[in-house]
């Protein structure tokens, strides 16, 4: 399992634009969310760093959901050399850990390169204005360590973006499987 930390870009980066289709073939862009703060995560199926979290994602992004937080997870991974991230898999997970946010296709890996993402799971929080709060880890738990998933870490960021305010700098890179390139 190789390990891989989020790039950090600097606080305060605009939001790139995206518009991308979920596995049932629904658009959604960041257009879609003007005005309200925005969670977007690099995802994937596979990853072992991901499904560790993700039964912890989906009930944050239950939770945030309805404090006024969008939240879109996004799966850059080449499928056709990871057939597990493959939009059809996708379906399977948004069932399995009940999604309530739009999971989607980056098929071209254009969206992944404007954000610089580099892990899964790679955390984006942007506040209203949509500029980059949060860039980090969801909390302090890996797969290899028995530290509960809690989310501390982003759900005090989100916290702090919902009440207006900037979350804490002091801000820990997530780490996780790196993104699956195409060649």
């Amino acid at each position: 399992m190789s390990l891989t930390p989020s790039t950090m870009i600097e606080l305060g980066s605009s939001l790139p634009t995206f518009r991308l289709r979920d596995p049932e073939g629904r658009e959604v862009g960041s257009d879609d969310f003007s005005g309200q703060p925005l969670l977007v995560v690099f995802m994937c199926n596979h990853c072992p760093f991901v499904k560790h979290v993700a039964d912890a994602l989906a009930e944050f992004a239950r939770e945030y959901q309805a404090k006024g937080l969008g939240v879109v997870g996004i799966n850059s991974n080449d499928y056709a050399s990871h057939p597990d991230d493959s939009p059809e898999r996708m379906r399977e997970e948004i069932e399995r850990r009940g999604y309530t946010f739009p999971y989607l296709v980056d098929e071209n890996q254009d969206v992944a390169r404007a954000f610089e993402a580099a892990c899964t799971p790679d955390f984006f929080l942007f506040d209203a204005d949509h500029r980059l709060a949060y860039r980090g880890q969801f909390d302090d738990s890996r797969p290899s360590k028995p530290t509960p998933v809690t989310g501390a870490d982003l759900r005090a960021a989100a916290d702090a973006v919902l009440a207006g305010e900037a979350p804490n700098n002091d801000q820990k890179p997530s780490m996780g499987c790196n993104i699956k390139w195409r060649e």
